[in-house]
């Protein structure tokens, strides 16, 4: 199935923990139907000192976006600034995203 977000889109968030935060999306993982969204699903890893290469990375507690399943973000048209559906319009070969609530074009 094609997917409607892509890297670069900006979401929000509408269900979950992190419900109603709005963000960039970092990345697209298509095989598991998940994304990374900026700021949303905030982890905390435990960083030992490495060393590698001559240099060290720091120790501490380092914090970073987790993944969410795509079903649980909505894409937020620019135009009417609303987190809405998406419809794939398909005109010679090239396949456009339509918003639902405005029919705005969504780059």
């Amino acid at each position: 199935m094609r997917q409607k977000i892509k890297k670069g889109d900006n979401v929000e968030v509408v269900s979950g923990s992190d419900k109603g935060t709005r963000g960039e999306v970092l990345k697209v993982l298509p095989k598991e139907s998940k994304i990374v969204v900026q700021g949303a699903s905030m982890r905390k890893k435990h960083q030992r000192q490495v060393q590698t290469q001559g240099r060290s990375m720091a120790p501490g507690i380092i914090e970073y976006e987790g993944n969410i399943h795509i079903s649980n973000v909505m894409l937020v048209c620019p135009k009417c600034d609303e987190p809405t559906r998406v419809t794939l319009l398909r005109e010679d070969g090239e396949v456009r995203r339509i918003c639902k609530k405005c029919e705005g074009e969504i780059s």
